[in-house]
């Protein structure tokens, strides 16, 4: 057997009257040849792992033009060879942040010609709107790496029957896995998603047509620091990046609504700019996103969405809605849930209930609201003049921010919310057992919604202290408070019933008015004791 090491090195550069820079690409090559067998090459070059022999296609990803321009003057060119197969890594948050000027030229490709690509991204957007639900519904995505799907009901429907594969992932654990596939780390460990089917590997990945499960999820390594468990987690990197700026000059340099983590962790990075400018016309501390990550810009001409405009009325810092008795409801569940936020907490709102707590906070309270999607000092819906598409709270609802507010991407925000350096979580539920597992993201065969940023929320809460607000009973009658929840868990002992983790119980303390003893009894599953202390909730 004769080994060949091979080695070059190019320093392509380029000069212009505005700038000169340089680039150097190492391309190191090992060639193994065995008397009896062909040979096998092992190359490696930036950010590209391949193995190459008569056997082998070429790697997926586009070549990267050192030396050239990065600028294409539609968007049509910059993906016009993306080939089929490949992992597309797409920034934004439902549709805030998407590069969807991209998308469109993606989708102009058609099935035909571009299919079975894997995709990777919080969540999908919606169905005929926007985002990498447009390539879904078209046809070119085969499998979709997502943490939540949201209201799309027409890709729940088709992971449902067959059509799709996707594989859920926690946001702040998809968030980690990318920016560890960035910076070369193979893999990490996490509390996140301990004692779930994540863990297990029995979340399904791919159904039959008629609803048989094809493939499940991988089961995670599980070790134990320090007394608590955590689940191993492999890194993300793509083919390609496609990501949204607000301004790029013609080196790459980046200022961001979101997503820069995308472009470090994929081998050719596409990103799509607002603003293109001459370089040096970028201060470089606002630069979010080096040039050496970027390959690819475009103008974005593509009009921005919003998801979901929620307004207030001027001089109000609540929405403007009917009342109903749902509404009613809801509004004195929030009310008693915002009693649980102290002067100067730092508070994370889940979606539906728990976003209306701090509307009922007393006068001259002052908490700051941490949004997973990358805010900390959120503020109330804005008025009609004050609407911005790129600031949205974690429902993807329009909302402001206070003064003293900071943003900043999900790795950051989900190494506050695993590090216990949140107060309080409010979320919602779908089930919540007297020892405090709760499951609020998925019913098997019916509803899939994916987990969110909910898995996250509730991973460390001898630190975080998890408030479930929900209604009593579901739509079909049935108790959501349950002894042993039979529904896929969020979290494992992670919960007015307070709940004992230590021994697993449930203590009624508080009572809403109209409302006696005897009908919680009925209405609930669980067993419970009455607190000595039973008062009425105000």
């Amino acid at each position: 057997m004769a080994v060949r090491l091979h080695r070059t090195v190019t320093c392509p550069a380029l000069l212009s009257h505005r700038h000169l820079y340089t680039s150097i690409r190492s391309t190191i090559s090992i060639t193994i040849t065995h008397p009896r067998q062909n040979p096998l090459t092992f190359s490696r070059c930036r950010r590209t792992y391949t193995k190459t022999s008569a056997r082998y296609s070429e790697p997926l990803a586009p070549r990267i033009a050192r030396g050239e321009s990065k600028l294409f003057s539609s968007a049509d060119d910059a993906v016009a060879d993306l080939k089929s197969g490949s992992t597309i890594l797409s920034a934004g948050f439902g549709l805030c942040g998407v590069a969807e000027t991209l998308i469109q030229a993606i989708a102009r490709r058609g099935a035909r010609d571009l299919h079975s690509l894997i995709a990777v991204s919080n969540n999908a957007g919606v169905a005929k709107v926007g985002g990498l639900a447009l390539l879904a519904d078209a046809g070119q995505i085969s499998r979709l790496i997502i943490s939540f799907l949201g209201n799309n009901k027409t890709l729940e429907k088709n992971y449902l029957t067959g059509k799709i594969a996707i594989e859920l992932c926690p946001q702040g654990t998809i968030a980690e896995r990318i920016r560890a596939g960035g910076a070369g780390i193979p893999a990490f460990y996490t509390p996140t998603g301990v004692s779930t089917l994540l863990q297990e590997g029995r979340i399904p990945v791919r159904l039959s047509s008629d609803g048989e499960v094809l493939e499940h999820g991988k089961k995670r390594e599980v070790r134990e620091f320090k007394g608590r468990k955590f689940l191993m987690e492999e890194a993300i990197t793509g083919d390609v990046a496609i990501l949204r700026a607000w301004k790029a000059d013609e080196a790459g340099n980046c200022v961001f609504s979101v997503g820069p983590i995308m472009a470090k962790a994929a081998t050719l990075t596409i990103v799509e700019s607002e603003e293109i400018v001459p370089v040096g016309s970028i201060d470089p501390n606002d630069v979010d996103l080096p040039g050496i990550f970027v390959d690819r810009i475009v103008p974005a001409t593509a009009e921005k969405h919003i998801e979901i405009k929620k307004l207030r009325e001027m001089n109000s810092g609540t929405s403007a809605t009917k009342e109903t008795p749902e509404t009613v409801q809801r509004n004195r569940i929030a009310k008693r849930a915002a009693k649980e936020l102290k002067e100067g907490y730092y508070v994370n709102l889940g979606v539906g209930i728990p976003t209306l707590a701090t509307s009922f906070l007393p006068e001259g309270r002052t908490v700051w609201v941490q949004s997973e999607n990358g805010i900390l000092g959120m503020g109330p819906y804005p008025t009609k003049d004050e609407v911005d598409p790129d600031i949205v709270n974690a429902g993807k609802e329009t909302v402001t921010l206070v003064p003293g507010a900071s943003t900043f991407d999900s790795p950051e925000s989900f190494g506050m919310i695993r590090g216990g350096h949140v107060d309080v979580s409010i979320l919602g539920a779908l089930q919540v057992a007297a020892n405090g597992d709760l499951a609020n993201y998925m019913i098997p065969g019916k509803v899939f919604k994916g987990m969110g940023g909910a898995m996250d929320l509730v991973s460390n809460p001898n630190n975080t202290k998890i408030v479930v607000a929900t209604s009593h009973v579901a739509k079909d009658g049935s108790s959501k408070i349950v002894q042993r929840c039979d529904l896929p868990l969020t979290g494992a002992k992670c919960c007015v019933f307070e709940v004992d983790r230590e021994n697993g119980e449930l203590a009624l303390t508080e009572l809403a008015p109209g409302v006696d003893v005897d009908e919680i009894r009925a209405k609930t599953d669980a067993e419970f004791r009455i607190a000595d202390n039973l008062k009425s909730m105000e």
